[in-house]
């Protein structure tokens, strides 16, 4: 694992504001992180939290989805969150469908709301620490 890991921030348009909120919620948590970002996602993280270094993309319909997956194949991603939105049909839905296929082939620690991506960026795997069953998470001092 790199130094420094690398996190993606991915959010369809129903859940942007969501992913917005996330990343100001835990901007010291993430600022530990390279962070990459689809389009649109990577654009509205970076002028909430500009503190915060994001590599923005494409936006996800016109290649960012396979811009991260071509990241977790090559192993330059330790994580990924990607806030779904289930409810509105995607015109794109193959390729975020690929993209979580690529996640759990490559078993990279993903995230599809908020709440999974609380756990996650108190993971010990994402920390880049060894873990067993009985290390899953690494104590915080401030949530």
């Amino acid at each position: 694992m790199p130094a420094t890991p690398t996190l993606a921030l991915v959010a369809h348009d129903a859940k942007k504001d969501a992913m917005v909120e996330f990343a100001k919620r835990h901007r010291e948590k993430l600022a530990a992180f390279n962070l990459v970002g689809t389009g649109t996602t990577g654009g509205r993280i970076h002028d909430a939290c500009p503190e915060l270094k994001i590599t923005r993309l494409k936006s996800g319909p016109l290649g960012g989805d396979q811009q991260i997956g071509a990241m977790i194949a090559e192993g330059r991603l330790q994580g990924l969150l990607f806030f779904v939105d289930p409810l509105s049909p995607m015109p794109h839905d193959v390729d975020v469908k690929a993209l979580m296929r690529l996640a759990l082939v490559y078993d990279m620690p993903m995230a599809l709301n908020p709440s999974t991506a609380d756990i996650l960026l108190r993971s010990a795997r994402l920390q880049g620490l060894k873990t067993t069953s009985n290390t899953p998470e690494v104590s915080t001092t401030a949530s």
